[in-house]
Order: structure tokens, then sequence, then C-alpha cells
């Protein structure tokens, strides 16, 4: 059996194990034969007590969702880092370097600052940021198609750019905002949060990541192809521009969806793609197939420390894994064995 063929289930229980963990510990432990029960009681029905129903609560309608969520957010930032340093040929890229997550964050401080949507309650900030992304996505492909069509130097350097017009219109925002409390809400929002986790919320992006996987991995040829260059790639049979443009909007989609329920969380998307391929190789229908396993399980813990380290304060997700992701990213450029995209 090949590694990769051992490493899939192995994920996939520790992915399962984690999610028990997640879903039984936090500020109050709930025990994981009681957390099991509820579980169970509210997948397969059953009843419960009086005195448990605090727990219940606990467990299926906090702590299950958001678990989840997590998992779904860790897989998707990790495949969709993937894609994007195929998409632009270089190491350096992640989700957000296109300026997608910085068009959400507009549409997320107009929410915050202005009220906007406030008709759609609960959901106001996802809406308004999932917008403020297809906004940002279509800026950036308007601006950097060229006579050539997309390349992947016009890409950073666009993406690079908007990114930065954006962050100085939510500086704007905020700083002409009424409300004292806009700064916080909004840097906190920024850093990463699954606190406003809920069951209506796990679909849509749910749908998005498993889409994106399944595309990605059927078009894995594409991108080991697609790594190597236009011309290479037009040797070879593969049109680079097609497949760069399906690659940008797929990818701006699932950014967009991601960034909409859980803020921009750094680093996942950088560094998971390179740890991985030093693990399995670096053709992409393998990297593409551990990935989401091994974002999935990074994401479930980062998300049980930032609830538990500073009880009863939250940590912003991004700060946990930016702390992590530095020095882990500091080792791997000193590694003499291994190459950014290989070996």
């Amino acid at each position: 059996m090949s590694r990769t063929g051992t490493l899939l289930p192995i994920l996939l229980i520790v992915l399962l194990l984690s999610v028990l963990a997640g879903i039984s510990l936090g500020p109050s432990v709930v025990p994981l034969d009681e957390a099991a029960r509820h579980l169970g009681a509210a997948l397969f029905g059953g009843t419960i007590g009086a005195d448990e129903v605090t727990g219940y609560s606990i467990v299926w309608d906090v702590r299950t969702p958001r678990v989840l969520l997590a998992a779904v957010v860790g897989a998707g930032l990790g495949v969709v880092g993937v894609a994007v340093q195929a998409l632009v040929r270089n190491a350096l890229a992640d989700p957000f370097v296109l300026g997608i997550s910085s068009g959400a964050s507009v549409g997320a401080t107009a929410v915050v600052v202005f009220g906007l949507f406030a008709s759609l309650g609960v959901y106001a900030l996802s809406a308004a940021a999932f917008l403020g992304a297809l906004g940002a996505t279509a800026l950036v492909y308007l601006a950097a198609r060229g006579p050539l069509g997309l390349t992947p130097l016009r890409l950073v350097l666009t993406g690079v750019a908007l990114a930065y017009g954006f962050q100085a219109l939510m500086s704007v925002l905020v700083f002409l905002s009424p409300n004292g409390q806009a700064a916080r809400t909004v840097l906190f929002w920024l850093l990463g949060s699954l606190g406003g986790a809920t069951w209506q919320s796990l679909p849509p992006v749910t749908a998005g990541v498993v889409v994106t996987v399944l595309v990605l991995l059927r078009h894995s040829r594409a991108l080991d192809v697609l790594s190597l260059g236009d011309e290479s790639a037009a040797s070879l049979g593969v049109d680079a521009e097609r497949v760069r443009r399906g690659l940008f909007l797929l990818t701006a989609m699932a950014t967009g969806l991601i960034v909409a329920v859980s803020g921009a969380i750094a680093f996942v998307g950088l560094v998971l793609p390179h740890l991985v391929r030093m693990v399995v190789g670096s053709s992409h229908r393998r990297v593409l197939a551990v990935t989401p396993l091994a974002g999935a399980v990074f994401m479930v813990w980062v998300d049980l420390l930032a609830r538990t380290l500073a009880a009863p304060e939250e940590l912003p997700l991004g700060v946990l894994t930016a702390l992590v992701g530095v020095p882990v990213f500091v080792v791997l450029i000193r590694r003499r064995g291994y190459l950014f995209g290989g070996r």
C-alpha cells in the first residue's frame, strides 16, 4: 500500500477522535460518554433527562456545529492553498493573496459600522462578507486580465495591490464609525473566529468546499502540468489560460464562502500544503487527497485551544495559526532537503 493510502485512514480516524474531543472539551467540560450519548440522541432519536437539557444544548446546539465548521474551514483553506500555489506558480501564495478576503472584510466592516443588511439578523455579516468577496473577485479578474489572459504575475500583483486598497477602505470605514466598539469587533473578525457558527451556516460552506475538492482532484493532472509553465502545458495538450481562469473562479468562490463564516485565518493555506508535500511528495493528486483531512484536524485543535487557553475569553484563531505557522514556515525555509513544491 502506498504512503498516501496508509495515511488517509489514519487521518480520518484522527479527525473523528479530534471532533469528539472538540465537542467534549471546552470552558465547561462534558464527559466523553455523556457527549456521545447526547450526539446519539440527537442523530438517532432518544430521550434525555430534564437535568441534562443544558449539557445536551451545549453539545448539540453550540459545540457540534462549531467543531464541524472548524473542520470544514480547515479543509477548505488547505485545499485552496494548494490550488492557489499552482494557479500563480508561487510557493508563498495562500488563499488570501488574490485580495478576495480583503474584499470580504470591507463587506463585513460595513455591516459592523453602518448596520447594513440588518434585516438578515445574525446572517448579515456573512452575507455582506460573501458579497464583498464576489465584488473583489470581479475587480481582480477585470484588472488582471490582459492580452495574454490571466498570467500568474498579473494575478499576484493585481491581487496584492487591490488588497491594499480594500484594507485602506476598511480602515476609513472604521475611522468614520460612530460606534466605538467597531474597531474591536472588526479586528476580532479579521483575525478569525468561529463564534458565530450555527447549523444554518454549515451547508453552504460545506457544499462549496466539497465541490472544490472534487473538482481539483478531477483536474489534478492539469495542476501538475500547470506548475511546469505555460509552454510545457501547451506541449502536453493543456490549455493553461483556461485552467487558470477556472482555478481563479473556483478558489475565489471557496475563499469567499470560507471567509464569510470564519474571517481571515492566516497561515493554514500557506503552510499545510508544504507540510503535506514533505510527506506524500509533490503530485497534486496525493496532496489534494491528504490536505483536506490534515487541515480539518489542525483547525479543530486550533479552535479548541482558542476556546480554552484564555477561558472564558476567546482567542482569535488567526493569532494561534500564526504562532504555529511562523516557526514551521521558518523551519521549512531552512531545510536544505526541501524545495517549495518538491524536493
